[in-house]
């Protein structure tokens, strides 16, 4: 009878019994396929400042950008696969909510085609709005996720890339040497 005590004991205190799974819900798959579309955007866009005219710190943060995304999307991906759910989302699947924020291909040529005298600005700028579409993607999981792992990482996407803005508009203010 001690015996059965001890094990009734143990299964309370929740001794020898499986954590249970995080909570996921839409709003968790939503922000992470969203996410990774953008991230892979973004890394595209900050290989742009390679072999490009700008300024090392200008230089430095896009690899530093890209690096960042290029891990996140290996996480999201991770976590989206564990949960069964797919990389991406059909076309129109997040339209009633506004649609993917991207950075278009007409800008992405247009920054392409950009002589080296207005590169650098362009590419700032265009860093910069790419940025605040991810603080408006985390904002919409930091508003309805229920995955904790999610959560934390819309908040460190938010503080990160808020700090990323603002350095990039301190180097729009300073005077450019390339």
């Amino acid at each position: 009878m001690r015996r059965y005590v001890l094990l009734a004991a143990l299964l309370l205190t929740g001794c020898g019994t499986l954590e249970p799974a995080s909570p996921v819900n839409a709003s968790d798959v939503m922000f992470l396929q969203m996410m990774v579309a953008h991230n892979q955007q973004g890394v595209g866009l900050t290989k742009l400042a390679e072999g490009r005219q700008v300024r090392p710190e200008v230089r430095t943060l896009a690899a530093a950008i890209g690096s960042t995304q290029s891990t996140e999307v290996q996480t999201m991906s991770r976590w989206l696969l564990e949960w069964d759910q797919p990389l991406t989302a059909e076309p129109d699947e997040h339209s009633h909510h506004g649609g993917m924020p991207q950075t278009t291909k007409a800008e992405l040529t247009r920054l392409r085609k950009t002589p080296d005298s207005d590169f650098e600005r362009r590419l700032l700028n265009t860093m910069i709005a790419h940025q605040d579409d991810a603080i408006q993607l985390a904002r919409y999981e930091t508003g309805g996720g229920a995955n904790p792992a999610a959560l934390d990482l819309a908040r460190q996407i938010d503080v990160s890339r808020t700090a990323q803005i603002k350095y990039m508009l301190d180097l729009l203010d300073a005077p450019s040497s390339t």
